[in-house]
C-alpha cells in the first residue's frame, strides 16, 4: 500500500470512528459493559455464599440474568448494539494508529466486543449463548501443538491481567478519559481494574496449566471465581473480588460519559 493510500485509509477510518452514531454507540457499549460487570459481581457474590443457583458467574451468565429481567429481550438487543458499535469504533481506532502494539490492542478489543454482541443476540433469540468453551479447550488439547498453545494463551492472559492491575494501581485508566471523572469514579476504577486483573490472573493460570492438570472445564471467568472460592477463606476472598468487579461496573458508567470517543 502506497503512503497516500494508507493516509486515505486512515482518514476514512477516522471519519467512521467520529460518526455520531458510532460515538454514541461506543458510549452505550461502555455502559453495557458496566451492566455486565455489575451482574457478574452479583453472581459472584451469590456464588460466594451458596446462593448462585448454578448460574455461571461470567459474561454469558450475566446476559442470561439480564434476559430474564423485565424488558429483558429489548435490553439484550440494546446491549448487542452497544457492543457491536463499540467494536466498530475499536476497529476504526486500529486503522488510525501507527504502533503495531496499539493496533493489536484495538483489534483484540474489537474481537472481544464482537463476541459479546453475538452472545447477547444469541441469548435474546433464546439460545444458551455459551457452553462451548470446554469443548474448544478439549479440541485444542487434541492437536499436536495444543499444549504449547494453551501455555502461550495462559501467559497472554497473565500479561493482560498484569496490565489491568498496573493500570488500576497507578490510575493509568484516566488517560483513556476526557477530563477527570471525579474522585469516587477514580477510586472505583482503581479497585475495579485491580480486581479484574486478579480474576484474569487466575484465568491465565488455569488456562496455562491445563496440559498438566487435564482440567478442560476450568478455564474461564466462572472457573476462576470458583477456584477462588475453593481457596482458604474462599467466600471472603470471592466477596472481595465480587465487590471489585461491581466497582469496575460502576466505573464503566463514568467511562461511558468521559471516554475519548
Amino acid at each position: 500500500m502506497s503512503p497516500s493510500a494508507g493516509s486515505s485509509a486512515r482518514s476514512t477510518a477516522r471519519r467512521a470512528g467520529d460518526h455520531p452514531v458510532v460515538e454514541k454507540g461506543a458510549r452505550l457499549g461502555y455502559a453495557a459493559n458496566g451492566v455486565l460487570h455489575l451482574l457478574i459481581g452479583w453472581l459472584a457474590l451469590q456464588l460466594a455464599w451458596g446462593g448462585g443457583g448454578g448460574a455461571e458467574a461470567d459474561q454469558t451468565g450475566a446476559l442470561r440474568v439480564l434476559g430474564e429481567s423485565p424488558l429483558g429481550v429489548a435490553l439484550l438487543w440494546a446491549v448487542a448494539v452497544g457492543f457491536a458499535l463499540l467494536g466498530l469504533w475499536q476497529l476504526a481506532e486500529a486503522a488510525t494508529v501507527t504502533e503495531a502494539k496499539d493496533r493489536l490492542k484495538h483489534v483484540g478489543k474489537a474481537v472481544l466486543y464482537g463476541v459479546l454482541a453475538a452472545t447477547a443476540v444469541t441469548v435474546a433469540q433464546g439460545g444458551s449463548g455459551g457452553g462451548s468453551g470446554s469443548g474448544a479447550t478439549a479440541w485444542v488439547m487434541e492437536q499436536p501443538w495444543g499444549p504449547a498453545a494453551l501455555v502461550v494463551a495462559g501467559l497472554g492472559v497473565l500479561v493482560v491481567a498484569g496490565y489491568h492491575v498496573v493500570k488500576g494501581w497507578t490510575s493509568g485508566f484516566l488517560a483513556d478519559l476526557q477530563g477527570h471523572p471525579g474522585r469516587w469514579a477514580e477510586r472505583l476504577g482503581r479497585v475495579g481494574y485491580v480486581a479484574k486483573g486478579i480474576a484474569l490472573a487466575v484465568v491465565g493460570v488455569l488456562l496455562g496449566t491445563v496440559p498438566w492438570t487435564g482440567d478442560e472445564d476450568a478455564p474461564g471467568l466462572d472457573g476462576a471465581l470458583r477456584t477462588v472460592l475453593e481457596a482458604p477463606f474462599g467466600p471472603y476472598l470471592l466477596t472481595v473480588v465480587a465487590l471489585g468487579l461491581a466497582a469496575y461496573g460502576l466505573y464503566s458508567f463514568a467511562r461511558a460519559r468521559h471516554a475519548k470517543v
